[in-house]
């Protein structure tokens, strides 16, 4: 047999192994089988669905659009305030821990420097920005920081601080008695987590990382509860 056709043969070999492989392939995708149905999805809830105001503050200027305005502690017992008088903040006369929810109606934003022992849940900067807020039914004044100055260096934390909407409108489904629950600070059984750091703020240490299905003990200005959650539901709440 001479080369030329040794080559040929050799090359009808390779075509209808190819081509054969072509049809192989042809004829699955006319026909993949049964597709497997994906079924990790999940379902958002209301809460996860609810949109709330930002404004992303990033320098001194742009938080002075707080002034006037009506602003809730996102971040609960967390926050230090201070009285404000004679122009100043007084921090020898610290107050407490803003609750959760409070509702705070912002009177201006001041800059001022901190005394450098003070812990006031941020960082110091060269001066502090604070916004000095009225309580409902009170003249008297109060002052918590809300970002820092160091340089041409500044990071401003309203969003992360507040609501700029009264969270009874944000979570109008939730119900009356859960609301009776957070208005008065305590957590009662059925709550979900959020409603729960809605009522005694977000200092807390879970035993896991699953939201809705840990046990949480929470620290409301020295106050601890501790609540189990089983599907989000808290089905054991223990205070002391």
């Amino acid at each position: 047999m001479k080369t030329w056709q040794k080559m040929l043969i050799s090359m009808l070999i390779t075509l209808a192994i190819g081509g054969a492989y072509l049809f192989s392939v042809w004829r699955h995708r006319q026909n993949p089988g049964v597709i497997p149905q994906d079924n990790t999805r999940q379902t958002l809830s209301k809460d996860d669905l609810v949109v709330m105001r930002e404004f992303f503050p990033m320098h001194f200027e742009d938080t002075l659009r707080l002034q006037g305005t009506t602003v809730w502690m996102k971040n609960g017992y967390l926050m230090p305030y201070y009285p404000y008088s004679g122009g100043h903040v007084q921090f020898a006369k610290r107050v407490g821990l803003i609750p959760a929810a409070q509702r705070m109606d912002v009177k201006k934003i001041v800059k001022q420097a901190v005394p450098a022992g003070e812990d006031d849940s941020m960082g110091h900067g060269v001066r502090q920005a604070f916004a000095v807020f009225a309580l409902p039914g009170s003249a008297a004044l109060y002052a918590t920081p809300i970002g820092a100055m160091e340089d041409s260096d500044e990071a401003y934390y309203c969003d992360m601080l507040f609501y700029y909407d009264d969270p009874h409108t944000i979570y109008d489904y939730w119900p009356a008695d859960v609301w009776a629950a957070i208005d008065a600070h305590q957590v009662e059984q059925g709550m979900s987590e959020l409603e729960t750091e809605m009522a005694v703020g977000h200092k807390m240490h879970a035993d896991a990382r699953t939201v809705g299905d840990r046990t949480v003990t929470y620290d409301q200005a020295g106050k601890h509860w501790t609540v189990t959650y089983v599907k989000n539901r808290a089905t054991s709440v223990k205070s002391q």
